[in-house]
């Protein structure tokens, strides 16, 4: 008889098996019963260790915010200038999409939109998370004279943002047929010449 895996590296291998199965079934198809088979559990189990399925919703969340933000944090460890800052953290999102395909389904699926209230708040808090960071590499750019200070901090976040979550879902709508870190430079390196204060010379 093989032995019993402990409960946390269980729910460690549950989470993982739903993320996958939201990227392959997609979130609003996904079933506990397609979990369990998935890991080779009985369904009874699996709600052994979640109570319910939205539990299991909220342990997916808890797994992308714990990557998204290490991974934020690393990303602007490497550099104090604000530009380098920008990029880091939108190429790192970018890489972070690629690594969990799942991420922009679950976004748009009908589980977090109307299902589940806490999922969808988890979600807000994390992108709420991103756009602060992001706004306040805005704003040293802004003191620092390289971005135009007409620029709300918070307006120009949400913009990168929003840059970020557009190339995902052609990404994803496109079968994935190009790669999100290079379009992903491209597009970043264009809006923030946007961002910029004009220089003399520059095309009117």
């Amino acid at each position: 008889m093989l032995a019993r895996k402990p409960a946390l590296e269980r729910k460690a291998e549950i989470v993982t098996a739903m993320l996958r199965l939201a990227d392959e079934l997609g979130p609003d198809r996904l079933t506990t019963q397609a979990v369990a088979d998935a890991v080779g559990l009985t369904q009874p189990a699996i709600f052994r260790h979640f109570a319910t399925k939205k539990d299991l919703w909220l342990a997916v969340a808890e797994r992308i915010s714990d990557r998204l933000t290490a991974g934020w944090t690393e990303a602007i460890s490497a550099s104090t200038d604000p530009i380098a800052r920008i990029h880091a953290l939108i190429l790192e999102q970018l890489r972070q999409i690629e690594a969990m395909p799942a991420i922009p389904s679950i976004l748009f699926s009908r589980e977090l939109q109307v299902e589940n209230e806490a999922l969808r708040q988890a979600v807000f808090e994390l992108m709420a998370e991103l756009i602060a960071l992001l706004a306040g590499e805005v704003a040293k750019a802004q003191d620092a004279g390289v971005f135009d200070a007409g620029l709300s901090p918070k307006e120009g976040a949400h913009l990168l943002v929003s840059l970020v979550q557009g190339l995902a879902i052609r990404w994803t709508l496109g079968g994935r047929g190009f790669a999100l870190v290079p379009e992903g430079r491209r597009l970043l390196d264009a809006q923030l010449r946007l961002f910029r204060v004009p220089q003399v010379g520059d095309a009117p």
